[in-house]
């Protein structure tokens, strides 16, 4: 059906401005004033902003991790973050060494398959780099449409890869047009000091946040950035979590090294503290990067309001207090490494941020939604607000207040890592290509309406003040 929506105040990357917004299968055909279409449903925005769907470039739905499962699904995962304004997600494919790639994506699509409510992609992990590897990652690209490739830095015996096959990660992407995405923690060091720790008899959730020391996370930051110089390719850090990550991703990037950089909501409103709280309470803020001391908040909104940091992701991992974060009573190795962030995101960056005069209103939308779409190969089909961009719409009123809890969420999750927060701003209603999935507060969408989006290649993302057509 044939939309306008009607009396909203248009927010993009660039521009701000009162428009109307005509809806015809599914994309943006018309902004103008008065306009009409024969048949047209009428949308009435007044009062509320209308930008662009927010694009999370980072979660973990129905992902394996420490002998359990994240507890929300592609259905809940999706569901969730259409309520916070959400209208496209990229999560990440994980790999097993040894075994084909398109068996882990494959394995990926069936998660999300018929169970997704809003459209989505995959980045996929790189563990090993050998002659199958680099035979699948061209027909990876080029038919799957998965142009991001991630490597894990930490998590030794896990998940870690060594600095050859991140050198060679770098090599393959710039060759093939592929984005290069690091978790950047030593996890060598992580190891020693986490052995050091448990043989000292330090069990508690805390000392999850003391093994991994932001020294660590800026080491790894900073030999990551080198690499990517040193290859001439693309590095995009994810969960920055600290002043240190942040500071050498801006000595990258005066170096002219193409060094992109992501924080996530967590790390801009709780700190390290947060981890001794009593009665094993800590668990629930167990992930990684962990929480860090407060000072580093105050460095990370620097960071964004600079450009320092480009994207602002979930790294939505969900796990229940009983019965999963419980796992690690009595060894906080154990306590699976994770948290529930992905319906709140859009909401916390608006209210701590635009609200408080830390970044720009166009600022906010090319964080949760613009950059990602360039930089993960979706602009300007996803994105913003343009004649032929899909009608991925937030209607959102600025001025609602509400307090943050696990009682009124919609994540399948027991607890809320932002419980008791007051924040302002909310989404009223989202649109996915043209169609409602959340109206009035109420989800009208449906489990496995999301599309699959294949991505197009990397390439250096255009600022905010030029253009590409559609």
């Amino acid at each position: 059906m044939k939309k306008i929506i009607k009396n909203g105040t248009i927010v993009t990357a660039a521009d701000t401005y009162q428009a109307e917004l005509l809806i015809e299968d599914g994309k943006i055909t018309q902004i103008g004033s008065n306009l009409s279409a024969a048949g047209a449903e009428i949308v009435d925005a007044k009062g509320c902003l209308v930008f662009p769907g927010g694009i999370d470039p980072h979660t973990h739905l129905d992902m394996p991790f420490g002998g359990t499962v994240t507890k929300d699904d592609f259905e809940t995962g999706t569901i969730a973050a259409a309520f916070g304004g959400t209208t496209t997600v990229i999560d990440f494919c994980l790999t097993n060494k040894g075994e084909p790639l398109k068996n882990a994506i494959q394995t990926w699509h069936e998660k999300a398959n018929r169970k997704a409510a809003i459209d989505y992609s995959f980045h996929l992990m790189i563990s090993e780099i050998n002659d199958d590897v680099l035979n699948e990652l061209p027909q990876v690209i080029n038919e799957e449409g998965i142009t991001s490739f991630k490597v894990f830095m930490a998590y030794k015996n896990v998940f870690q890869a060594d600095d050859e096959t991140l050198f060679r990660t770098f090599v393959t992407a710039k060759e093939l047009g592929a984005l290069v995405m690091v978790h950047a923690e030593n996890g060598d060091v992580i190891d020693y000091l986490t052995k050091k720790a448990l043989e000292e008899g330090n069990t508690d959730p805390i000392y999850h946040a003391l093994t991994r020391p932001p020294e660590l996370e800026g080491e790894a930051t900073g030999r990551a950035a080198r690499f990517a110089g040193l290859a001439g390719s693309q590095l995009y850090v994810v969960h920055v979590s600290c002043a240190d990550a942040a500071n050498r991703i801006a000595e990258a990037r005066s170096k002219g090294y193409e060094v992109w950089g992501e924080t996530c909501p967590q790390y801009l409103v709780l700190d390290q503290s947060y981890l001794e709280k009593p009665n094993f309470e800590g668990a629930k803020y167990v992930w990684s990067p962990p929480l860090r001391e407060k000072w580093n908040q105050e460095a990370l909104w620097h960071a964004l309001r600079s450009g320092t940091l480009q994207t602002f992701g979930s790294d939505q991992c969900s796990f229940d207090f009983k019965g999963q974060k419980e796992l690690g009573f009595g060894d906080f190795t154990k306590i699976p490494n994770g948290g529930p962030m992905i319906e709140d995101r859009l909401t916390i960056l608006f209210s701590e941020g635009v609200k408080k005069g830390r970044i720009s209103l166009n600022q906010f939308v090319d964080l949760t939604s613009t950059r990602a779409a360039k930089l993960f190969g979706l602009f300007p089909k996803k994105g913003t607000v343009a004649i032929g961009a899909d009608a991925d719409l937030v209607i959102f009123d600025p001025n609602a207040e509400r307090v943050i809890s696990a009682e009124t969420h919609h994540m399948a999750v027991d607890y809320n890592a932002f419980e008791g927060m007051k924040v302002t701003g909310e989404p009223i209603s989202v649109m996915v290509r043209g169609e409602f999935v959340v109206r009035d507060k109420q989800f009208v969408g449906k489990p496995g309406s999301g599309q699959y989006l294949k991505r197009a290649k990397y390439n250096t993302p255009i600022t905010e003040n030029e253009t590409m057509s559609i």
